[in-house]
């Protein structure tokens, strides 16, 4: 049947458009505050050496002009659930240490130098900051380094995430 046209069924279903999968994969990616985009992400968690990072960042977010983008992963510690005679069942259970981490920026005098948002995720710390900053476009990730055993035996976040960052790492003793 040269030259001529099957026409389609009208009750076909249309193949997913790889295209329109990237395209509301880009608009959800730059859903983001335009405030913020271009900013300096920040590993938060309280101790010593993320307030150090915190404040390093805040004077590098205040020359660059740029927002701060903090980010706190939250531990979600597997939990062992037993009912009875099935099998355990494993839940996440939220680190409750974020809201208290918001309130005592919320109060800090010198986050007003600049504007901040604080993020929380659950998961891996290296992949969590890495995605904020690519969501962001950040231009830099800033992380306080870690000492003691467990960095020492499994490596430390802001080793892990400088060998796979597509971003400046910027390590802060």
């Amino acid at each position: 049947m040269a030259g001529h046209e099957i026409p389609e069924p009208a009750d076909r279903k249309q193949v997913a458009d790889p295209m329109a999968d990237l395209e509301a994969a880009e608009k959800t990616r730059h859903s983001c505050d335009p405030a913020f985009r271009h900013g300096v992400v920040v590993g938060f968690d309280g101790s010593m050496s993320s307030e150090r990072a915190l404040a390093y960042a805040i004077g590098m977010a205040r020359r660059l002009d740029s927002g701060l983008i903090i980010v706190h992963v939250a531990n979600r510690l597997p939990t062992t659930v037993w009912a009875g005679c099935e099998p355990p069942v494993f839940v996440d259970v939220p680190d409750h240490r974020t809201e208290v981490l918001g309130l005592e920026l919320a109060c800090a005098d010198h986050l007003t130098e600049v504007p901040w948002i604080l993020v929380e995720r659950g998961g891996d710390i290296c992949h969590e900051l890495e995605e904020v900053g690519r969501e962001y476009e950040a231009d830099a990730i800033v992380v306080g380094s870690t000492h003691g055993i467990v960095g020492r035996i499994f490596g430390s976040v802001a080793g892990r995430l400088a060998r796979r960052a597509q971003r400046p790492v910027i390590v802060i003793p």
